[in-house]
C-alpha cells in the first residue's frame, strides 16, 4: 500500500499519496524543462542557458524580441491550451464514467468549429475578427446545452450523453464542412488552419485571454474532487450518500465546456489532447480526481508544446500547426482504447 502524508494546518488536515507527490513534482520538472527547451529552439538555436538569463535579467539583451515576443507567448499558449483540453477530457471521463469521452468526441469541439467557421465565413467581413474566440465559446456552449436537453429522460445517463453526443458531432463536422465548401476559397484556406488546431503567431494578449479561464476553473473543479470520485462510483452509490448527482453533473459539464470552449477558441480544434492525457495521468498516479488533474493538465500542455515545438522546427521554412502531430498520435491511441473496450 502507498505511503500517505499528513498535513494539518490548524483545523483543516489533507493526506497526500507519497507515491503521486513524487511522481507529481517529476511531471511538473519535466513540464518546465520541456517549456525552456521549446523557447530554445527555432530557426536560431539559443542555449537554454541564455534563455533563463533572459528571463532573469531586468533589461532586454540580445535575443529579447525573439525570446520574450516570438517564443515564449507561444509557449505559454501551448501549455495553457493543453492543459485546459486535458482537464475538460479528464472532467467529461469522470462524470461519464467512460474512458473515450472527451470533448472532440462527444461535440463540445465541434460546436465552437462550426460556430467558428461560420463566423469566418459569413461574419468576419462586417464583424471583428477578435470576436471569433466569443462565436466559438458560444458554439461549444450551445452545442453542450442541446446535447444535454437531447439527453434527458428524468434525468441524464451517461451513456445517452455520449451517443448523442457523437451523433450531434458528426452532425455538426458534415455542416463545418459545408460551409468552408460554399465559402471563398481564401476564408477555407483560414478555416481549414483554424480546424487543424495552431498556436502560430500567438501573443501576450492571447496568454492574457486564455489564461483566466484555466486559473479560474481549475482550482473550480478540485474543489469539487471529493464530489467527483463519488459520482466515478456510480449513481445509485452516490444518491444514498447524498450527493446531488444531477445538479453536479451539470455544474461539471459547465465546467468541462468552458475549458474546452476557450482552449478551442483561442488556438483552433487540437484533437484527442482530452483523450489521451487523462489516460496517462492514471499510468502514474492514484485514481483521486486531485491527483490526476494537475498531472493531465501538465501532460495535455507538454503534449501541445512538444507538437508545436516538432512543427516549428522540423520542416522549417514551413510551420505545421500542432494539430497535426497530435491527431497522428491520439488518432492511432483513439483506437487502440476501441480494441480495448470490444468486450464491454
Amino acid at each position: 500500500m502507498d505511503r500517505l502524508i499528513t498535513l494539518r494546518f490548524n483545523r483543516w488536515s489533507v493526506q497526500i499519496n507519497a507515491r503521486s507527490a513524487t511522481l507529481t513534482l517529476l511531471v511538473l520538472a519535466a513540464s518546465l524543462t520541456l517549456a525552456l527547451l521549446s523557447i530554445a529552439t527555432g530557426s536560431l538555436w539559443i542555449s537554454p542557458l541564455e534563455v533563463i538569463k533572459e528571463l532573469m535579467a531586468s533589461e532586454p539583451g540580445d535575443h529579447a524580441f525573439i525570446i520574450e515576443t516570438l517564443r515564449l507567448p507561444r509557449v505559454l499558449m501551448a501549455f495553457l491550451a493543453g492543459a485546459a483540453l486535458a482537464l475538460s477530457g479528464l472532467i467529461l471521463q469522470s462524470i461519464i464514467r467512460n474512458p473515450l469521452a472527451s470533448p472532440d468526441i462527444i461535440g463540445i469541439t465541434s460546436g465552437a468549429s462550426a460556430a467558428a467557421v461560420f463566423f469566418l465565413s459569413f461574419l468576419a467581413g462586417a464583424v471583428s475578427i477578435r470576436w471569433l474566440p466569443v462565436a466559438a465559446i458560444l458554439g461549444a456552449a450551445c452545442t453542450s446545452l442541446l446535447i444535454y436537453t437531447l439527453a434527458w429522460r428524468q434525468g441524464v445517463s451517461p451513456i445517452r450523453l455520449v451517443l448523442i453526443g457523437i451523433g450531434l458531432s458528426a452532425g455538426l463536422s458534415a455542416l463545418t464542412t459545408l460551409m468552408i465548401v460554399i465559402s471563398p476559397i481564401a476564408t477555407s484556406m483560414t478555416a481549414y488552419v483554424w480546424l487543424t488546431g495552431s498556436v502560430y503567431g500567438s501573443e501576450w494578449s492571447d496568454v492574457q485571454a486564455l489564461a483566466p479561464w484555466l486559473l479560474t476553473l481549475g482550482p473550480l473543479s478540485l474543489l469539487l474532487a471529493r464530489t467527483i470520485d463519488i459520482q466515478e462510483m456510480g449513481d445509485a452509490i452516490a444518491i444514498n450518500l447524498g450527493v446531488p448527482v444531477q445538479r453536479n453533473r451539470f455544474i461539471l459539464l459547465l465546467i468541462s465546456v468552458a475549458l474546452a470552449g476557450s482552449a478551442v477558441a483561442y488556438t483552433g480544434a487540437i484533437g484527442f489532447v482530452g483523450l489521451i492525457a487523462p489516460h496517462m495521468a492514471r499510468r502514474l498516479v492514484d485514481r483521486s480526481f486531485a491527483s490526476l488533474a494537475p498531472v493531465a493538465a501538465m501532460i495535455g500542455g507538454g503534449m501541445v508544446a512538444l507538437a508545436d515545438t516538432i512543427g516549428r522546427t522540423a520542416f522549417l521554412p514551413l510551420d505545421i500547426p500542432a494539430g497535426v502531430f497530435v491527431s497522428g498520435v491520439g488518432a492511432p491511441f483513439f483506437i487502440y482504447l476501441l480494441y480495448r473496450q470490444r468486450h464491454y
